[in-house]
């Protein structure tokens, strides 16, 4: 076997291995094989441009075994490595900034694009997906100085990504910082109670300005929530304490009511009653009928109150008769 025999195999042993790389990852069906994948050797080559490396390269050494000429496998070879590093995708939601000798030249995405290698180089690619990011403030202090710690859930998208790849360096890290910020501000400027019960109020206040901070850098936050507001036991135990002296308070301030109203009420009563000395024999005669309705009840009536209501003939009477029946 000569030397040239040797080499056409030992290429195409190695086209082999990379097709067969390609195809288990087709195989393992991974959601980013369209996106780099040597990224942490610092090379950005697509799965595509390596199926496209692969093919060329078996091409060239079928052609050298062929033809029986090294320049098949040469040429495939070459143009196999120029589709490697020029053939590049962008999945639907990305996008990436093309710069060539250094300056922007325009952006391309989504699906496949073609650049000039060494000439070209990319930027990241940048997801335009709606992403979360979480945020805690601890320990801040609010307008009545209370110490709490409250959680935030913030939606933001790139909607400009010329703007987030050009303006910012690390456009996910400055939203984090600068929602941080802000939300540490906005407590300060919110009492306690008014975070407890005006969640909503506060998130809306929070997008708005991290809203206005962030489209310059082509970036926009949707919502802000609120998670949870938490504060110190002892003072959570405060709180509480209060919450109840002021519901006892409450109840004591109602029942105060009801007897001042009752009393005016008896007030004019007793009014009704002193013109008309009929309606007070009628109200007395009812509350004793009330009272001794019931059968084994036994009423004791001061002898005032009877002459008051003008009852003693009507009582002796009624006793008279008890003890007359056998």
């Amino acid at each position: 076997m000569t030397m040239k025999t040797e080499a056409m195999w030992a290429l195409a042993a190695v086209a082999g291995m990379v097709a067969a790389h390609v195809i288990w990852r087709m195989l393992r069906k991974e959601a980013d094989m369209t996106k780099p994948v040597y990224e942490s050797l610092g090379i950005s080559i697509s799965g595509v441009s390596v199926a496209l490396f692969g093919m060329v390269a078996a091409a060239g050494v079928a052609g050298s075994a062929l033809t029986g000429y090294p320049w098949p496998v040469v040429a495939g070879v070459l143009l196999g490595l120029y589709l490697l590093f020029a053939i590049k995708v962008a999945d639907q939601w990305e996008r990436v900034a093309v710069l060539r000798l250094g300056r922007y030249v325009s952006l391309r995405g989504p699906g496949i694009f073609h650049i000039v290698p060494v000439v070209d180089t990319l930027s990241r690619f940048v997801d335009q997906r709606v992403r979360v990011a979480n945020v805690t403030a601890e320990s801040t202090l609010t307008r009545d100085t209370v110490p709490v710690n409250v959680d935030a859930i913030i939606f933001w998208l790139v909607w400009n990504a010329e703007k987030a790849i050009l303006e910012v360096e690390n456009f996910g890290d400055a939203i984090a910082l600068s929602a941080q910020t802000a939300l540490r501000e906005s407590i300060g400027r919110h009492e306690l109670a008014q975070m407890i019960t005006e969640r909503e109020m506060l998130g809306r206040e929070l997008q708005r300005i991290l809203d206005e901070k962030t489209n310059p850098w082509g970036i926009t936050v949707q919502s802000v929530e609120i998670r949870d507001v938490r504060i110190p036991q002892a003072l959570e135990d405060a709180m509480s304490r209060q919450a109840q002296a002021e519901r006892e308070r409450q109840a004591r301030i109602i029942l105060g009511l009801a007897e001042t109203q009752i009393a005016d009420k008896f007030a004019q009563a007793a009014l009704v009653y002193r013109d008309n000395p009929t309606a007070l024999h009628l109200r007395a005669m009812n509350m004793l009928y009330e009272a001794i309705k019931e059968r084994g009840s036994m009423v004791i009536v001061p002898s005032s109150a009877v002459e008051t209501m003008g009852l003693g003939g009507s009582l002796a009477t009624a006793a008279l008769n008890g003890a007359r029946t056998p």
